[in-house]
């Protein structure tokens, strides 16, 4: 990523941050989140597991027919894997159902508080909240390339927000999706999460969450479920990502490659919604963009995650260490749940482009910080790209 000319630090960092995940957190049962990894289609119910996934899970002593029966489930520190490599996501039918779904709503029940080490680099000042607004319904016609990502980590089910984004080996046919890398891997003291599934304009009509109960899964996920069959992150959020603090959060985002649950009649992501955003790498930084708008489903207080909200603002800067690169802050009332969720402002040629993604805030809300995509972020992207080329 390009170095920010720096300015003097306005004022020091001394706000309590939790990745807005966190306040996504665990669900009501015994879900977890890990790895995930390509899963083709064919025959048996519309999928058959690719050679190379079965011999990947062979190898860390994973039998798949046990591992849709239930032993994903199992945490052990030997069945977690945390390797760049070692992503495996095999697709477990209806797992995701509206009921679970619903469950996956709920924040941690004892968020962690932390202060981020006083600021040595670029930082302006806190921006004013900015009260989040609810997205009109239909979703699918004012927001289509929004929707949620459902996983499963030792504590429970959760969930983040994430972006239908435009793929450049596949104009066009796009099965791309952008979110936070701790969306999709824990950091530095965990692994892969577990069942990585996206729904593209999830509870379309915006219900309140009262009467979600009995809702028609075509309600709720109307382009249907599309599980990650491949996930990557940067290396520093593996590396060095953590819930709290801010630790590898200017590395915070992530790319999964989606195939529909269900199979399908050949359609791509992209051609399912209707749309897609193209990804600005290396975009000016605070100062130079007017605004931006962060799009997300908030799970914690006040919210409930069940129906998705913007915030738009001018983006200011924020800097986690010195060392690291800056990010974008923006005034913002969007609580955990909003994680992952896409930051839209003009790009180059003046349109609508994906420039950050929702990746920390203060416990307290009132604003939210995301990476600055540069060169780590936009190599993420290519690899998943070219993974999947011409397919």
């Amino acid at each position: 990523m390009r170095p920010i000319r720096p300015k003097p630090a306005v004022a020091a960092i001394s706000a309590v941050l939790a990745l807005a995940l966190t306040a996504c957190g665990p669900g009501g049962d015994t879900a977890a989140d890990a790895p995930s990894t390509p899963a083709g289609q064919g025959p048996e119910g519309g999928i058959t597991i690719p050679e190379e996934l079965r011999n990947r899970l062979k190898e860390h002593g994973i039998d798949l027919d046990a591992w849709r029966g239930g032993e994903w489930r199992n945490w052990d520190r030997d069945k977690w894997l945390r390797e760049a490599k070692d992503y495996v996501n095999p697709i477990i039918e209806d797992l995701w159902d509206p009921d679970r779904m619903r469950e996956a709503e709920k924040p941690p029940e004892q968020p962690i508080d932390r202060d981020i080490p006083g600021d040595e680099g670029v930082t302006d000042p806190a921006p004013a909240p900015v009260k989040a607004r609810a997205v009109n319904a239909p979703y699918r016609a004012n927001a289509a390339e929004a929707g949620k990502v459902f996983f499963d980590g030792p504590g429970g089910s959760m969930v983040c927000s994430a972006t239908v984004v435009k793929d450049p080996a596949n104009p066009g046919r796009s099965n791309l999706v952008w979110t936070a890398g701790h969306c999709v891997h824990a950091g530095k003291k965990g692994g892969w999460y577990r069942n990585i599934a996206f729904v593209p304009a999830y509870n379309d009509g915006a219900k309140p969450s009262s009467e979600l109960e009995g809702t028609p899964k075509a309600e709720i996920a109307p382009h249907g479920v599309w599980w990650g069959d491949w996930v990557q992150t940067s290396d520093q959020w593996i590396a060095r990502g953590a819930k709290t603090g801010g630790q590898g959060a200017p590395y915070d985002f992530a790319v999964i490659h989606v195939t529909p649950e269900k199979g399908g009649k050949g359609k791509s992501l992209e051609e399912t919604v209707g749309s897609a955003l193209p990804v600005e790498f290396s975009a000016p930084a605070a100062p130079e963009i007017s605004g931006m708008t962060a799009t997300g489903y908030p799970a914690a207080a006040p919210f409930d995650g069940e129906r998705m909200f913007q915030c738009a603002d001018a983006p200011g800067r924020l800097s986690v260490r010195a060392e690291e690169p800056t990010m974008y802050r923006i005034g913002c009332t969007m609580t955990g749940g909003s994680s992952g969720g896409g930051w839209v402002a003009a790009g180059r040629d003046g349109r609508p482009a994906l420039v950050s993604n929702t990746s920390i805030g203060p416990v307290s809300a009132g604003w939210l910080a995301g990476p600055r995509l540069g060169e780590e972020a936009e190599a993420v992207y290519n690899a998943v790209s070219e993974k999947f080329a011409g397919r």
